[in-house]
């Protein structure tokens, strides 16, 4: 299926699912952001996104925030000569947010006007005492031990390719355990701003040294905790290191760099945080040529976001893969939109959650049209964080959720790129959708019709 077919099934089927007008009076889509608060999607109390239209003058835009009374708590992206800013707005007390959006909505100043969505991760746990640490995800048909719906990544390691050497993944997400015994290697060092209490490299992030969190604005990535568990799970299914004797393996298990752009912080995340952590990862990649392939995002939750969306847009032309998870609420995305995996942006992967059975998991979201691919995302062993005795050392524990279905994805977009030097974000897409084995359970619920398999790369 073409993307060009994907994007406007999916715009049709989100303007019906609302019963919305497809013409919006202003930038972005006022509609489906007021289709969002009157669903009741979660975003901060009294806080407004607004990307002020390109050309507006710094008194344009005061003049904006004193018609409101609000006052600028963050500038998102810093406008220039030719673009507008994008500003974090608080809005007086006794001003609602869809009052505000409706006001600003057909302001000529103003391109887009959005709440500050919360998202929140996309993961469950399971009993973390249980003794099967069956990593089944990774398995193969033919591997040892099998199992003929896991990802075939053993496969892939059987014929050689562990090494995912130069290619880096952003995480953003909550942050990770960076000291785990089977991630510790596979952490990302910026060599362009080493600790020294100085912003080097000038991207405004002083010693972001293993990536940023945009939660706490700090370059601390790790709380030191179970607050980061989910982070760090993800993290090892990615890259967990492979044929050290310990734990887990990911799909990339040797060379892969993992940056971490946390947003998610014990209370869920917000828009502008992830606009934010988005871009960071961005910017790392075109100010610095790195080798970033793919951003893993297994999170979702709050209402449409024309910021968000532009964000991931910019990341498309970077050449950077936005792989998102579908959700865990157990209904059909082409009938209700489910944000970030629904935005139509040719660089993103939707992923489902499947069972050890070759199933759709009982809480995994589809879409015939806007969910891509099927990944292991039930009963899924990975690194986290664990408390003894007051200190945090490395633990292992079993997940549920299309967030755990995700990073298999994620390394199988790293796995791929290393042995492709050369390949784009849309190449890497078409591998990973081209060689999805065709899934009962899967066919007319996802855009492939299948499952994730790596054996090839």
């Amino acid at each position: 299926m073409t993307h060009s077919f994907r994007t406007a099934a999916l715009a049709g089927a989100v303007i019906a699912s609302l019963g919305l007008c497809s013409t919006a009076a202003a930038g972005g889509r006022p509609d489906l952001v007021m289709a969002g608060l009157k669903a009741g999607r979660a975003h901060q109390s009294g806080e407004i996104i607004v990307k002020f239209r390109d050309g507006t003058s710094a008194a344009e835009q005061t003049a904006v925030r004193q018609g409101l009374g609000a006052n600028k708590l963050d500038t998102i992206r810093a406008g220039n000569a030719t673009r507008g800013e994008t500003s974090l707005l608080k809005l007086p007390a006794g001003v609602g947010v869809a009052a505000a959006v409706r006001a600003l909505a057909t302001d000529s100043a103003v391109e887009y006007v959005e709440p500050n969505w919360t998202y929140q991760h996309q993961a469950t746990s399971n009993d973390t005492y249980a003794t099967n640490g069956s990593l089944w995800g990774m398995y193969g048909d033919a591997s040892s031990p099998a199992n003929q719906y896991g990802s075939q990544a053993a496969e892939a390691w059987g014929a050689g390719h562990t090494d995912c050497g130069n290619v880096i993944v952003g995480v953003i997400d909550e942050g990770i355990y960076y000291n785990h015994e089977d991630l510790a290697a596979n952490i990302w060092s910026n060599p362009y701003d080493p600790v020294d209490g100085i912003d080097n490299d000038g991207n405004g992030k002083v010693d972001d040294v293993r990536g940023w969190d945009f939660d706490g604005g700090t370059s601390d990535i790790n709380s030191g905790g179970a607050g980061d568990d989910h982070g760090t799970h993800v993290s090892g299914t990615i890259a967990g290191v492979g044929g050290n004797g310990k734990g887990v393996a990911g799909v990339c298990w040797s060379g892969v760099k993992l940056i971490s752009a946390k947003f998610l912080g014990r209370r869920g995340g917000t828009t502008a945080n992830a606009i934010a952590a988005v871009d960071y990862i961005t910017d790392l990649k075109t100010r610095h040529g790195l080798n970033i392939v793919a951003t893993n995002n297994s999170w979702g939750g709050g209402g449409f976001s024309q910021g968000l969306q532009d964000a991931i847009g910019r990341a498309n032309t970077a050449n950077i893969l936005f792989i998102a998870a579908a959700g865990n609420s157990a209904y059909d995305n082409d009938a209700q939109a489910s944000f970030p995996s629904n935005y139509p942006n040719a660089n993103i992967i939707a992923v489902a959650s499947t069972t050890s059975a070759g199933g759709l998991s009982s809480f995994s979201q589809w879409g015939a049209t806007t969910v891509d691919i099927g990944a292991p995302g039930s009963g899924i062993w990975s690194s986290v964080p664990k408390s003894v005795k007051g200190a945090v050392v490395s633990g292992y524990a079993s997940y549920n959720g299309t967030s755990m279905a995700t990073p298999h994805v994620t390394g199988a977009a790293a796995l791929y790129k290393s042995s492709h030097a050369g390949a784009t974000a849309a190449d890497v897409k078409a591998a990973i959708m081209g060689s999805a084995v065709p899934t009962p359970s899967l066919q007319g619920k996802v855009v492939s019709g299948g499952r994730l398999n790596v054996s090839g790369f």
